[in-house]
């Protein structure tokens, strides 16, 4: 069983474990680009994030993909897993805990994983505007590309998360996360534009911009990437 196997399973059973009658609510987003002709090229790009409270735990999961081909040639591979579980201490701050997985085929490491736990405050949390941070430290497990070197060790973490209701029907969201160790500190952080058109669907506009510090020769530092996608909540 590989490495994507395992930690596919690890989460899948945590979220098994936890009590039957929990209420998972959540958003996916999917965008598709095909072109045919004189070019040929595809893109798939897909997201879903889930959560659930359950007294003062609030546990949630994720999962994104990007692939992408030109001319029947491979030129983006990459999809993560993530799992989060906190514990409220006030209506305001919590304790987590968290892993990370990441398999990027075309970037300085074939993966990264990390789990982490830290503190986490809700600076504001309003029906129009929420902004929360979170600081912590843990341990990251990640494979050179180019060389197969592994690269284990303690990371500091911090995120932040930012979220406004700019009119009844349009979102702004931001969200800024680092892993920092010795060996290489990881940034990334995503922009989004969202309309929404029904209770359940909406259109969002991002641009995510993902840095690693420490790469081999030949591998660029940072990945931008833009998407338009359907948003659809469940």
């Amino acid at each position: 069983m590989n490495r994507t196997m395992v930690t596919a399973f690890s989460i899948a059973a945590a979220l098994v474990a936890l009590p039957a009658h929990a209420d998972w609510k959540g958003k996916g987003e999917l965008g598709f680009v095909l072109s045919r002709g004189n070019s040929e090229a595809q893109t798939l790009n897909a997201k879903v994030d889930m959560g659930t409270e359950i007294g003062n735990w609030t546990h949630t999961a994720g999962f994104s993909a990007l692939r992408a081909t030109t001319a029947q040639l491979t030129t983006a591979n990459r999809y993560e897993l993530r799992g989060q579980t906190n514990y409220k201490i006030t209506d305001r701050s919590y304790v987590f805990g968290a892993l990370r997985y990441e398999d990027d085929r075309f970037s300085a490491f074939d993966y990264q994983a990390t789990a982490s736990a830290g503190y986490g405050y809700k600076f504001i949390d309003t029906p129009k505007t929420k902004f929360s941070g979170q600081i912590g430290a843990g341990y990251r497990v990640a494979e050179v590309r180019l060389t197969g070197a592994k690269e284990n060790g303690v990371v500091g973490r911090g995120d932040l998360m930012f979220e406004h209701q700019l009119t009844e029907t349009t979102k702004v969201l931001d969200k800024f996360l680092v892993e920092s160790g010795a060996s290489n500190t990881f940034v990334q952080n995503e922009l989004a534009l969202q309309v929404k058109m029904t209770d359940a669907l909406a259109l969002s506009v991002a641009h995510a911009v993902r840095h690693n510090t420490d790469v081999p020769a030949g591998v660029r530092r940072t990945d931008q990437l833009t998407t338009a996608n359907l948003v659809f909540a469940f």
